[in-house]
């Protein structure tokens, strides 16, 4: 008996779809997320809001109010990510996010026009309201208003349990907006602090002061690492950990670490790592998948055979065998060999 193989052809290939597809509509594709920029709103003189429209792939009815999409830009000629917080969404599906102009990608991403179009990804991320009776205190800084921002939405349109956000800014954005529902909503306390005129940081005083019996709240914190590892350490030292919920956009590198030998076992190759792993591989010409580059995405999780790291959100540290991290928020702390 004689088996004949024969050449099956791709008749349908989606990157011809998509290119046809764009020729009627710039957003249309098969299964890409595509997302046309339909309005630009400055918020400060480095803070932009965009207003996306996504195309019929977004999955609107799985997002959250706190989670965030990846944003995919071409720079020169290379597809660059990063994660922005969904700052809210229209009743038309509309969704707005806040760029600072800081990094490459943000840069880029500013400098686009109203009409242009980027690639997004579904929503993401955990950093959501939990099902809880307590009262809600939020805590802001700088670009983590943004997260902030829906979570705030979320709960006055859901609960009347009070909340607080404490929110630190140097340029007001959503100062306006956020006022206007502290006059809208009883249940809600605003305490905007403009650290140009005051020199105020996140202390234990302070939180006892502005909030009332914070201690018996659920706390979601979101904003620039000095406040985050104010927060952190604030909870830890009352044993309130298991009621504080956060959001990192800027990792903070321990610098009293010292440099690891790193191996990527498949690939064969070794470098020093300084800095999280991620970075680091890419300093040394590696190019490890990733997203988010901020430990929501998963993209970079991948197997530690063996050795320490050091978690850069949580402190924690992860000395087990055959152990799943994720390389843009773990740091070495002894020599290691991930399954790459």
């Amino acid at each position: 008996m004689q088996i004949r193989t024969e050449y099956q052809p791709e008749w349908i290939r989606e990157d011809f779809v998509d290119f046809i597809a764009e020729k009627f509509n710039s957003i249309w594709a098969w299964k890409k997320i595509k997302a046309e920029i339909i309005n630009i709103k400055p918020l400060s003189t480095d803070f932009i809001q965009l207003q996306l429209r996504p195309n019929q792939n977004f999955q609107l009815n799985a997002y959250q109010a706190g989670q965030s999409i990846l944003v995919t830009v071409v720079i020169g000629g290379v597809r660059q990510q990063r994660s922005y917080s969904i700052v809210q969404v229209s009743p038309q599906g509309l969704l707005s996010i806040a760029v600072k102009k800081q990094g490459r990608v943000s840069n880029a991403l500013t400098a686009l026009p109203v009409n242009s179009t980027v690639e997004i990804s579904q929503p993401q991320g955990d950093f959501v309201l939990q099902p809880s009776e307590r009262a809600s205190l939020l805590i802001a800084s700088g670009s983590g208003i943004s997260a902030i921002y829906a979570l705030l939405n979320s709960h006055l349109l859901n609960h009347s349990k009070p909340v607080d956000l404490l929110y630190f800014s140097r340029d007001n954005a959503y100062a306006a907006e956020l006022t206007a529902l502290a006059e809208q909503y009883p249940q809600f306390k605003l305490h905007l602090i403009n650290t140009t005129q005051q020199k105020q940081h996140l202390t234990l005083e302070l939180l006892s002061e502005l909030v009332d019996n914070f201690q018996q709240r659920e706390c979601y914190a979101c904003g620039a690492s000095a406040m985050m590892q104010s927060v952190q350490k604030i909870y830890q030292a009352l044993e309130l950990t298991e009621q504080l919920h956060t959001e990192y956009f800027q990792l903070l590198i321990d610098e009293t670490l010292a440099v690891q030998p790193v191996k990527f076992l498949l690939a064969q190759q070794e470098f020093q790592a300084k800095s999280n792993l991620l970075d680091s591989a890419e300093q040394a010409g590696l190019r490890p998948a990733h997203g988010c580059r901020m430990g929501i995405c998963n993209t970079c999780s991948c197997t530690k055979i063996n050795g320490s790291v050091k978690n850069m959100l949580t402190g924690e540290i992860d000395s087990q065998s055959n152990s799943q991290i994720k390389l843009c928020i773990s740091q070495a702390i002894s020599p290691v060999t991930i399954n790459l």
